[in-house]
């Protein structure tokens, strides 16, 4: 009997260490009154500054999300731009609380990091962009090309199969910055640029001197679930990111958006009395205020408002829903059940 005592009291103590240490980064940021998210050095679309200085984007407006459902207040963020080198140490030292920066979720980040991909707020794959001036129209035709490439990222690996699978040779231009990666391509030091399509639509927009000159190849040779990510071990706060990403996707679903999401307090759907707090009970389980998720809805709006205005075809980049749409109306988008 006091071995069975013994070995309860232990197991009691090893689940009070974990909640411990699991509300380590919730409580820290509430301390602080602010989410340090760390996000892409500037890439339109999903994570840059405009003109004044605001950061904007479908990336951003995760850790905006975060933000409003722990202060009620979408603005308690602030930014830390990271290559793709940089992002994951500055997630695993607690430079950022979070990191919302186009990364793909794959087997090994999940498993050997000491990181946990919270969900998929966009599905991706990889592509290729070339000057329409070199008359590729595929690229099984870029036997012997350049191809600029950031390192430290599953695009690199990526390259490297399809070019050994395809029987192709190519030079890797291999450089860690965004712009200066960008700014290669674009003075002609390399033939190709390759990285997400959404990428490479976003520099196509925004980033090259003459966007009519260049082609995004049809050829998507990988899967690239991206989404954003936090540390192993802190389980409170990975349900409260997790949340908070699941909440965007779902207001969409019930057609519950940042101009109606007032009167929809009023609807008798129970789904969207769970999702608005009506009916009281997620809040509590997540530790926060029972209208955590109508403060993500009211201030940052739902997951397709987000997708129009920062890479739809409301947005320079005109990028269509395609499998980004609800997984009811024939997409992969589909929230776990706020209930």
């Amino acid at each position: 009997m006091k071995l069975l005592q013994t070995a309860a009291a232990a197991a009691v103590m090893v689940f009070v260490a974990h909640g411990a240490q699991a509300g380590a980064t919730f409580d820290a940021v509430k301390a602080k009154g602010f989410v340090q998210c760390g996000t892409n050095t500037g890439l339109g679309g999903f994570a840059a500054p405009d003109s004044q200085g605001v950061w904007k984007g479908l990336d951003v407006d995760v850790c905006r999300a975060v933000a409003a459902a722990v202060f009620g207040d979408a603005t308690k963020v602030k930014y830390t731009g990271l290559t793709a080198q940089q992002r994951f140490t500055a997630l695993q030292s607690g430079e950022v609380d979070l990191l919302s920066r186009n990364t793909t979720q794959t087997l090994t980040r999940d498993a050997s990091l000491g990181l946990i991909g919270v969900g998929v707020n966009y599905y991706d794959g990889q592509g290729f962009m070339v000057r329409k001036s070199l008359g590729v129209k595929s690229a099984k035709e870029l036997n012997g090309a350049t191809v600029c490439v950031q390192p430290g990222t599953t695009t690199e690996l990526n390259l490297a199969d399809y070019f050994r699978a395809n029987k192709l040779t190519f030079k890797p231009v291999v450089i860690e910055k965004l712009d200066e990666v960008v700014a290669a391509y674009d003075s002609g030091r390399c033939d190709v640029y390759t990285t997400d399509a959404s990428g490479l639509a976003a520099t196509r927009a925004t980033q090259l001197a003459k966007a009519d000159d260049h082609l995004i190849l049809p050829e998507i040779i990988s899967k690239e679930p991206l989404g954003p990510m936090v540390r192993q071990g802190d389980d409170q706060w990975l349900v409260v990111v997790r949340w908070a990403l699941n909440a965007m996707i779902e207001a969409e679903e019930y057609g519950v958006d940042s101009k109606n999401v007032d009167e929809m307090l009023k609807s008798e759907n129970p789904n969207i009395k769970r999702i608005l707090g009506v009916t009281p009970g997620a809040g509590k389980a997540l530790g926060l205020d029972e209208k955590w998720a109508y403060n993500i809805i009211k201030q940052v709006g739902n997951y397709g408002e987000s997708f129009e205005r920062n890479v739809g075809m409301g947005s320079p980049l005109k990028l269509a829903r395609g499998v980004n749409q609800q997984w009811s109306k024939g997409g992969a988008l589909y929230a776990w059940p706020i209930r």
